[in-house]
């Protein structure tokens, strides 16, 4: 059986808690009456192996439950976010979705058989093998996203290697990779998944102290947050020992603050994508960017400055684009980086970098110098079409307070100017007090018009 691994730790764990989820505590022992109701009740309803069931919901114990249910059943999983209707729709249609499992924010559920009839070569795939499948989504910020088919059996494999035993915050979504490893890792060494349902900073917060949490995965964008809103003054987060960070570049700047404010956290800088899973990491020290990536199962390489990984776990194709197949299996993943030996440091993708009259320019490396700014909250920076230079670099930034505009922009090339090449520094700029971070709690950034060749 595809879990069979999981149910022996269950097994093993049975009067251990497996979530917290609203309050309530679920042991190892209720897990598994869970997963053996929804395998009754997937085969009941006549889910048939290879059947691609859309799951639409966020982390509750019933949706995990019945994820592993569908595992174990050898479906082809397709994890939604609930309340993204729009987005849902569309997603199921790209799939060919035969059934839709929705859980509520009550934890109940509810089956519906649809129209599809899911017929692509990737399913016909899965099914002679009669391996589960798992189907993630590109954001689709540059049109119809891409749908990721996996063979989750490979995702599974490294989870089989015993860790740590944690009680981890689930912070990242349902519906993304570091979502699904955050429940993997969690329930493959018998640990706990606190599941809060309020994910402000102070939400957050709180569900640290009230049970006892010792590791926060979550992005730069929030690490930010924290240290913005000093909530962190207004909670007891002794119990933290790991946060864990990735999903977009880091600034260093950022980073060492963190750093600075919670010597005894250990920081450890996480690396993977939709196409090839998480990678293990290690970094020399909690304040570096600098990180060593691989693990069982991966291999990593640097070709032209741009990181390329071989893993067991790379998916098989794109159901709705065409699938560039690397050399030797070698998958590109467009992370430019800088190499120091064994270590590397990720720069930023490389259809954001910023070509300014050739000059290539990360948009990260920007805005960490901005964000030593006074008076600087937040700040994006993106390129934007000039017939001059190819190439201008625009800043949006947020402040704590108000200030003239042109005082502003004056301080801030006074700023750059020791501190950044002067075809670095933003030509222009822009003030917007809103928010610039989107539901994924990342940054929201603007696509160039052209990128760097």
């Amino acid at each position: 059986m595809a879990i069979e691994f999981l149910t022996k730790i269950f097994e093993d764990h049975k009067d251990d808690e497996a979530f917290i989820w609203r309050d309530n505590r679920c042991s190892y022992r209720q897990l598994l009456d869970c997963i053996f109701y929804w395998r009754e009740t997937i085969s009941t309803k006549g889910i048939q192996p290879g059947t691609v069931v859309a799951l639409e919901g966020n982390h509750s114990p019933n949706a995990i439950s019945i994820l592993l249910a569908l595992i174990e059943r050898a479906c082809i999983i397709v994890p939604l976010i609930r309340g993204e209707t729009n987005e849902n729709a569309q997603r199921v249609k790209i799939v060919q979705g035969e059934v839709l499992i929705s859980v509520d924010e009550r934890d109940e559920v509810e089956i519906v058989r649809m129209q599809g009839v899911a017929d692509h070569d990737l399913y016909q795939r899965l099914r002679r093998m009669n391996h589960p499948g798992l189907i993630l989504f590109s954001s689709g910020s540059t049109g119809e996203p891409k749908a990721m088919v996996h063979d989750i059996l490979n995702i599974l494999d490294k989870h089989k290697s015993p860790r740590l035993k944690l009680r981890i915050l689930s912070f990242l979504l349902f519906n993304h990779i570091g979502g699904l490893d955050t429940v993997l890792y969690a329930l493959s060494n018998g640990g706990c998944l606190v599941i809060s349902h309020d994910t402000s900073v102070d939400g957050i917060m709180g569900t640290i102290e009230k049970y006892q949490v010792d590791t926060l995965p979550t992005s730069p964008t929030f690490i930010g947050l924290i240290l913005l809103s000093g909530s962190y003054k207004r909670f007891d987060l002794s119990s933290l020992k790991i946060v864990s960070y990735g999903t977009e570049v880091m600034p260093e700047s950022l980073l060492k603050r963190f750093h600075k404010t919670f010597p005894k956290i250990r920081l450890l800088q996480k690396y993977g994508m939709s196409e090839v899973g998480i990678l293990r990491s290690q970094s020399p020290r909690s304040d570096s960017l600098w990180v060593k990536l691989g693990g069982e199962g991966f291999q990593t390489r640097v070709v032209n400055g741009v990181l390329q990984i071989k893993a067991e776990s790379t998916f098989l194709g794109y159901l709705n684009y065409p699938t560039l197949a690397g050399e030797d299996g070698w998958f590109n993943t467009g992370d430019a980086v800088e190499v120091n030996g064994e270590y590397i440091k990720i720069l930023g993708r490389q259809c954001g970098v910023i070509n300014v009259g050739g000059e290539k320019v990360y948009p990260a490396e920007i805005e960490n110098i901005l964000l030593e700014m006074d008076n600087i909250q937040d700040v994006t920076v993106w390129g934007e079409p000039n017939s001059i230079m190819g190439q201008i670099v625009v800043a949006r930034v947020r402040l704590l307070e108000s200030e003239d505009f042109l005082a502003l922009k004056r301080r801030m090339r006074e700023f750059c100017k020791d501190r950044l090449a002067r075809y670095k520094i933003p030509v222009k700029l822009e003030i917007d007090n809103h928010s610039q971070i989107n539901h994924h709690l990342k940054k929201m950034r603007r696509l160039n018009s052209s990128p760097a060749k």
